[in-house]
């Protein structure tokens, strides 16, 4: 792709980083560790395949996995790096036909997805106006991610994911502060909302206006968010488990996974970015 990447072309990209399980090798089934819990019903060491994968890669239990033990099953999300190990990295090998493919793609898998993570948000972050300098910076940080995405397996194993991370979370930073700082310009009293590592286990702030706030890697996990104003909001690696959403508008919220939707609960009046869709299960 040009990497004179305009707004429009950003937010594509983004709503393009999906799964595609269908040209995947199962890998969220087979390369990860799973400890028994409340969102898992068995413990599942890394490079053994679920019990319920089939031999075609899908999964038997798939419509009923919440109602059988497997809610975090339904949580995860790769953001399309399940398909780029198994059909570029690999050529499109099934890790079945060698052991020694099966622990290199496995071991592979869990930092192509923190890197797609890292494509997300840089492509995100590209989807909103910002100044020149910095959606220069953004662009050729979003090239060199897409780079490495491509390297070979060996390559991958020896990089260095949180160096990679801090210029990455530097140019992100950047990009909430001025989207953040925009929207508190033209909110009476131009309040500053700072909630970042805050805990917010079960608080109830329903209905509450927290345009722009910054609530990056804060716990809301059991927030009952109902009806809230969340646009412009900073999610970046807050933990939103059964945090309820229902009716909250989220459209314009920043580096918010589907992931972190999953997790959480919602209706239908809740609204989304264009980057994200409603999970099943929030009907039931």
């Amino acid at each position: 792709m040009s990497f004179q990447i305009d707004i429009l072309t950003a937010r594509e990209y983004r709503k393009g980083l999906q799964a595609d399980c269908a040209n995947c090798f199962g890998l969220c089934c087979t390369a990860l560790h799973i400890v028994a819990s409340s969102d898992f019903a068995i413990d599942k060491p890394a490079g053994v395949p679920c019990p319920n994968l089939e031999s075609d890669f899908r999964c038997q239990i798939h419509s009923e996995l919440r109602g059988k033990g497997y809610k975090g099953c339904t949580v995860f999300d790769c953001f399309g790096a399940g398909q780029q190990v198994s059909q570029t990295t690999f050529n499109g090998q099934d890790w079945r036909e060698s052991k020694q493919v099966a622990e290199k793609m496995f071991s592979v898998f869990p930092v192509m997805v923190q890197l797609y993570e890292m494509l997300a948000y840089v492509t995100e972050a590209l989807s909103y106006q910002v100044p020149q300098d910095l959606h220069k910076e953004l662009t050729l940080q979003l090239k060199e991610l897409e780079s490495l995405t491509n390297l070979d397996a060996g390559s991958l194993l020896d990089l260095d994911i949180m160096e990679l991370r801090m210029p990455v979370n530097e140019l992100l930073s950047k990009t909430s502060s001025h989207i953040r700082s925009s929207i508190t310009n033209s909110i009476p009293g131009n309040r500053v909302l700072d909630y970042r590592g805050a805990d917010w286990i079960g608080k109830n702030a329903k209905g509450k206006d927290l345009r722009a706030a910054d609530f990056r890697g804060a716990y809301l996990i059991a927030a009952d968010l109902k009806d809230t104003d969340l646009r412009a909001v900073d999610f970046i690696g807050a933990d939103l488990r059964d945090a309820n959403l229902e009716g909250a508008n989220l459209s314009t919220s920043m580096f918010l996974t589907q992931m972190q939707i999953n997790s959480a609960k919602g209706n239908k009046q809740t609204k989304l970015p264009s980057y994200l869709v409603q999970p099943y299960h929030w009907a039931s």
